[in-house]
């Protein structure tokens, strides 16, 4: 299902939660919806499903005419889903499939299916009261897609649970990608750069960028170099900032971070300066800026 967002805006009083956002979302992609908390991103995600009126704006989806109740094609996931504990995987799979209009059997039929697919057959009749945070997460996800949506939408589905279970959604939604468009908010970049086709980039209500994860990478394409020292001291960041090649430098634990233009010209800056000033350096590394590097040059612009 393809999506066009136009000039989607949501007011509360003086409060501007989403500010004129704008993007199209093809069918078959991967998409993250990237930003910090308290960025709109549950919010656009609440107006896409239909659970929030706009308060400005059009969301149109291809083959049907606006003012059509669209909610059958969308699966949607909240942040924080509810279930049912005493009810057993299967059985709540069975529920949300008969409040999809399926019949008894098409419900069960396709909680075999899903069951199966998500990777918790095994457990389907235990009860979810005894299920871990990562099979929770998968028996969500496996209700958005009870009735075959064209679209699926996950709000922050991995932001709440432990190393494993992310690991398993994860793993999940990359399966899941093969065949169902997919848009997802999260605030953890390396998990958006793990999966998704493509980035939107939400700061503050407002779409600051969006593009594919090559386009975006090939815009924003820098090094850096990463150093630690046995011994820190105050001016050695004002001395790095001054050498030539080097764009910008970040302080952290134990070093720096250089963000360079020319990775020759810094490298044989700063080794230079480290000899002549003799500092104690324990680690040089040239490697390229991650999308946390092209979020915060992004958000700071």
């Amino acid at each position: 299902m393809e999506l066009l967002i136009e000039n989607l805006t949501k007011k509360y009083n003086q409060h501007v939660a989403v500010n004129d956002l704008s993007f199209q979302l093809k069918s078959g992609n991967c998409i993250a919806l990237l930003g910090a908390n308290g960025a709109g991103k549950t919010t656009t995600l609440r107006m896409l499903a239909g659970l929030l009126t706009p308060t400005a704006g059009v969301i149109k989806f291809e083959g049907y005419q606006n003012g059509i109740d669209i909610r059958s094609k969308i699966g949607y996931l909240p942040q924080h889903p509810v279930f049912h504990g005493w009810m057993t995987g299967n059985e709540f799979l069975v529920y949300v499939g008969r409040l999809a209009n399926l019949t008894k059997l098409e419900a069960q039929q396709r909680a075999d299916v899903l069951l199966e697919q998500v990777g918790i057959s095994d457990a389907k009749n235990i009860r979810i009261s005894k299920y871990s945070g990562g099979m929770r997460q998968r028996l969500g996800i496996a209700q958005t897609l009870i009735h075959k949506p064209s679209l699926i939408m996950l709000d922050e589905p991995v932001s709440a649970l432990d190393p494993i279970g992310r690991r398993e959604v994860l793993t999940l939604l990359e399966e899941l990608k093969q065949d169902t468009t997919i848009l997802f908010s999260t605030h953890i970049l390396n998990d958006a750069e793990e999966i998704s086709d493509g980035l939107l980039l939400m700061h503050e209500g407002a779409l600051v960028e969006q593009g594919s994860l090559t386009d975006l990478r090939e815009k924003y394409q820098s090094q850096k170099i990463e150093l630690s020292f046995k011994t820190v001291t105050e001016d050695m960041l004002e001395q790095l900032n001054q050498l030539p090649g080097i764009d910008q430098v970040n302080a952290e634990r134990g070093g720096f971070v250089c963000l360079i233009n020319d990775v020759n010209q810094a490298r044989e800056a700063i080794l230079t300066k480290a000899l002549a000033m003799e500092w104690d350096l324990t680690n040089f590394t040239v490697s390229r800026a991650t999308l946390e590097d092209m979020f915060m040059e992004v958000v700071n612009k």
